[in-house]
């Protein structure tokens, strides 16, 4: 018998919650199969078998919360134990299947969920881009699955007919669990009976592109579109299968909703509007487990810490000025452009040198102080706010720092970042000013204390030596724990910034 014991969880993490079994006793595992999934307030831990053989029981039920290195699960050796089929299919149940049955003694290859990235365990069918019968070429896309980091396209893996289809739109799949079944040798023969009637519903013509049918179900990337552009399903004209919406469909109803003239009322007997029941034009879309973790760490993050916010303003005047003398010549050295964040993160190591609180954390009853800076760098993704660390930024050059913020920044949009990478972060930056904010108050990363908000750069008068100049003015804030930041120290930090900024000199003469 294997024990199966919670993994080391991460940094100050001492617990976990149990969210999800994905195999129950008496199944069949394989050696790295994922058993489980744990969940932190910093990160979702997946269990893997350490063996092959059969779970022979569950120690601990989801729901409950268990320490680090304390028993999930019993395995029991099996010495024809190998990856189990996620959904195991008693002989002569194919009529529960939608599907054609291969003829001619064809070949059948089974299409499966591909690897879906670092710590994703699932995903949901979007979209089927063919229907059963329709002949397909090897690396053909089939249909498209949605994780809550990334969109993924699955390829058919051979030539032939689409003989099957094992997971329809909407369906919740794991990593490594059957899609479907392509026949390579001949085309398929229309299945008898109930498989028929079943797959006909792919080829149901009344829908057109009006919009869904009774049982047709849009997709959850539609639906998440919808729901993010405030239009409700019957203003979007699906071009999906059985008039399904997909995500360009909506793209182009709000962009019709933008430029169509806004229709003039009557100027005689203007009519009240008619009371609507406002559950009908409400939506209800499952938050993510990524956004679920982000509200949870930020909440608690207002519970534990005292969190208290300070400002300053930065003159940009020269930091622009040298970032514009130069931009040409170093983007044609390095490779990479010279942008602002470089320029703050220096002017952050440099102030944390000073002011070593702001970068240290409380762990029980003592102090650690971080003798380096792991600097994260919050970036906002379709999935949500995310923050990739720069480990060792202030070893780093400028360039070295534009490079690793790019190369971060591209692999958190595409929704490749691992756990890893957006662990140990001893300070943060986050620049609201790319959407627009003037002014606001950023929440603590936990357990640091401190996170710098950057905001937009706007024109406004300033008295310059008795006279009024226009300059270049950005609003900063800092955001800090008042356990363990004092208000001269924070105060401190952030003029240190802005000195820094004000006159970058200052960065190379480390003054």
């Amino acid at each position: 018998m294997t024990e199966v014991r919670v993994p080391t969880l991460g940094e100050s993490v001492t617990e976990a919650t149990v969210a999800t079994w994905f195999k129950k006793p008496g199944d069949a595992v394989a050696v790295d199969e994922m058993l489980c999934e744990l969940e932190t307030d910093k990160v979702t831990v997946e269990v893997p078998s350490p063996v092959a053989g059969i779970l022979a029981d569950i120690v601990a039920g989801e729901g409950e919360t268990v320490g680090v290195d304390a028993l999930l699960a019993n395995i029991s050796a099996s010495d024809n134990a190998g990856p189990s089929d996620p959904k195991p299919r008693a002989e002569g149940s194919q009529k529960e299947e939608v599907g054609l049955k291969p003829a001619n003694g064809g070949e059948t290859v089974d299409v499966m969920v591909p690897t879906l990235g670092e710590s994703v365990s699932e995903a949901t069918v979007s979209t089927w881009f063919k229907n059963v019968g329709d002949s397909v070429e090897q690396d053909e896309m089939l249909c498209e699955l949605e994780t809550d980091k990334v969109s993924v396209e699955v390829p058919a893996p051979a030539a032939g007919t689409l003989t099957e289809i094992v997971a329809n739109e909407g369906d919740t799949v794991q990593a490594d669990a059957k899609l479907a079944v392509i026949s390579s040798g001949d085309a398929g023969a229309p299945a008898t009976g109930d498989d028929a009637s079943k797959g006909a519903q792919y080829d149901t013509p009344e829908a057109g592109n009006a919009g869904p049918g009774k049982d047709i179900k849009d997709g959850p990337a539609a639906e998440k579109a919808m729901a993010e552009a405030g239009i409700s399903r019957d203003q979007v004209t699906g071009s999906g299968r059985d008039g399904r919406a997909t995500k360009a469909d909506v793209s182009a109803a709000v962009a019709a909703a933008k430029s169509a003239p806004a229709a003039s009322a009557p100027a005689s007997a203007p009519r009240a509007p008619v009371p609507a029941d406002d559950a009908a034009r409400e939506e209800r879309v499952k938050m993510t487990r990524l956004r679920q973790t982000i509200a949870r760490r930020l909440k608690d993050a207002q519970n534990t810490a005292a969190i208290l916010t300070t400002y300053n303003e930065v003159d940009m005047t020269e930091t622009m000025a040298l970032r514009k003398e130069y931009k040409e010549l170093f983007e044609k050295k390095h490779g990479v452009k010279l942008g602002f964040m470089s320029f703050f993160t220096k002017a952050c190591c440099h102030a944390l040198k000073e002011v070593p609180e702001v970068n240290a954390e409380i762990d029980g009853t003592d102090i650690v102080y971080k003798n380096f800076v792991h600097m994260g760098i919050a970036a906002g993704t379709p999935q949500g706010l995310v923050v990739p660390v720069i480990r060792d930024a202030d070893q780093m050059s400028f360039a070295e720092i534009e490079k690793a913020i790019a190369e971060k920044g591209k692999r958190a949009r595409d929704g490749k970042l691992s756990m890893a990478e957006m662990q140990g972060g001893t300070f943060t930056i986050s620049n609201g000013g790319v959407y627009g904010s003037l002014m606001s108050s950023p929440i603590l990363n936990p357990p640091q204390s401190g996170i710098l908000g950057m905001h937009k750069i706007q024109d406004r008068p300033m008295v310059i030596n008795g006279e009024i100049k226009i300059r270049p003015m950005m609003y900063l804030a800092l955001s800090y724990d008042h356990r363990i930041v004092d208000g001269k120290g924070a105060v401190t930090f952030l003029v240190r910034v802005k000195e820094a900024l004000e006159d970058p000199r200052r960065l190379l003469m480390d003054l």
